[in-house]
């Protein structure tokens, strides 16, 4: 009878010949839109994430801040198994305690400066000349010999130009180009081996920089301007790892000055007081997940998974890249709980920590929970997840989804984005998108989706850059993004059928392995 009741409900929305029709409550589709319209929390979550809990590099202490935050708010809303889960061993948290540069020769001029995660701090406050390096190689290290110990160095760019103020940092997709967007982001074995090879070659150069007695290093980056700097880190986060010499970005302009400087046979000078911090008490790597648990005797052991990683890197405050993708999961989670939602299958959220250097949170999930991808020996609870949902691009609203190449989805997807075609929400690709935490799952099976979203400024100004903080977030596009998230959720809770699967990949290395 509640069955029957519960289908008394429900509208159905025919496309045409499509021999499929997708069930969709419109009721409960409306009644998300008004919980958003209504109560929204959004802004109070943003606050809480970036503000408060800062930035959040793993194993930080302001990634263990938002940790004891996130699971304070989740106990609020009365979600079930709230709180971190161990995925494995990451290694030394880090942060910065000083960080301070000024100009002292040939005039005397402060500058905006952030320290490069995992490096070594200053001995103290020092002053040094500053050189030029021709090659960032070992052969141009040899051939300076004497002349670096003692020296801050700079990394010579003949990219001297700055990116042109009259292009705009942000945009939004036509609705054009929505079906018709290409693989993005997705990389090859070989070429993934490429991109680490450079990184680790770059980090054994700055070690072998330090064992020359450089006592410290200047760097910048090709898209910064007007204050704007991205800022990493080096892969010196494994227990085992050795920090390299103290490392600064600066800002592009302040760099290009120091480069024609040194070049006209000024002498260069600089103050330099870093004082950087490594963490070793704890080298475990947590996620952080919470669960509304489902109601229905035959479905409540199978799974919905949503998910955002949760970590960051240190010069901003992680709001678009990720917070952006947390705020709206928890918003979804929020809405559902709000309205007394009793989902048929298990609702489970889960914020990933070790994203950054590689996916590590939600693989080391994956793997504890499903198979590993490199041999696929599946688990028992592979076969129960219907399907992983992901957002990490930014702060745009929800333009439509990629379909990770199964088109078995397409039809559904077109169904359930059709109530939120007025909120801009209406392209499905047949393409995937990579490099972050839905490739985990997609490569044990288990369907995983990024959604679409407008770049807005993300990849053009605050992606892993200064200016990731609050004030860039778009409040209104979370929101829509979280409603749309929350629908998706829902769906895919109450349908009959799990969602479709691909054929099962072949054993692979994980592409992002941090043994690679």
């Amino acid at each position: 009878m509640k069955k029957s009741f519960f289908y008394s409900l429900i509208l159905f929305f025919p496309f045409g010949a499509l021999a499929q029709q997708e069930m969709i409550d419109l009721a409960m589709m409306q009644k998300i839109k008004d919980e958003e319209k209504n109560n929204s929390q959004v802004a109070a979550i943003a606050h809480g994430i970036t503000d408060i809990c800062g930035p959040r590099l793993s194993n930080s202490p302001g990634y263990k801040r938002a940790i004891t935050w996130i699971t304070k708010t989740f106990e609020t809303w009365g979600l079930q198994n709230a709180g971190p889960e161990a995925w494995g061993e990451f290694g030394k948290g880090w942060s910065t305690e000083k960080s301070y540069l000024a100009m002292k020769e040939p005039y005397y001029q402060p500058m905006t400066v952030y320290p490069v995660a995992w490096t070594e701090g200053t001995v103290g406050a020092i002053t040094a000349e500053v050189v030029l390096l021709d090659k960032f190689d070992s052969a141009t290290i040899d051939k300076m010999g004497n002349e670096l110990k003692g020296k801050i160095v700079l990394r010579k760019t003949t990219d001297t130009s700055l990116r042109s103020a009259f292009t705009a940092y942000a945009s939004r997709y036509e609705d054009s180009a929505l079906n018709h967007l290409p693989d993005d982001n997705m990389f090859t074995k070989q070429e993934l081996q490429v991109i680490i090879a450079s990184i680790m070659n770059g980090y054994k150069t700055k070690l072998y920089l330090q064992s020359k007695g450089a006592i410290g290093l200047l760097t910048t980056g090709a898209m910064g301007r007007d204050g704007t700097m991205i800022v990493e880190g080096v892969p010196a986060y494994p227990k085992n790892n050795l920090p390299s010499l103290p490392e600064v970005v600066i800002t592009r302009e302040d760099y290009l000055k120091l480069q024609r400087l040194i070049r006209d046979k000024i002498t260069v000078q600089l103050d330099m007081d870093v004082q950087n911090k490594f963490y070793s008490d704890d080298l475990t790597g947590y996620n952080v997940i919470g669960e509304i648990a489902g109601a229905d005797p035959q479905l409540k052991s199978q799974v919905v998974m949503m998910g955002a990683h949760l970590d960051s890197w240190q010069s901003g405050t992680g709001a678009t890249d990720n917070a952006a993708g947390c705020i709206v999961m928890m918003e979804a989670m929020r809405m559902l709980k709000a309205l007394g939602v009793q989902p048929r299958r298990t609702i489970r959220i889960a914020l990933w920590g070790g994203e950054e250097q590689g996916t590590y949170g939600s693989l080391g999930y994956v793997k504890k929970h499903f198979g590993d991808p490199a041999d696929m020996k599946l688990k028992p609870g592979q076969e129960t997840v219907s399907a992983y949902f992901n957002l990490d691009n930014g702060s745009g609203k929800i333009r439509g989804i990629y379909l990770q190449h199964n088109e078995a989805l397409r039809n559904i997807f077109k169904a359930w984005l059709a109530p939120f075609a007025a909120m801009g929400a209406i392209g499905i690709t047949g393409s995937s998108t990579g490099s972050t935490d839905h490739l985990s799952f997609d490569a044990i099976g288990i369907p995983g989706f990024q959604f679409i979203q407008d770049p807005l400024e993300y990849e053009t100004r605050t992606h892993h850059s200064n200016m990731d903080t609050y004030d860039h977030l778009s409040i209104d596009d979370l929101e829509q993004a979280a409603v749309i998230v929350a629908a998706f959720i829902y769906n895919t809770a109450m349908r009959n059928e799990m969602l479709p699967r691909k054929p099962l990949p072949k054993p692979e290395q994980f592409l992002f392995h941090r043994d690679l």
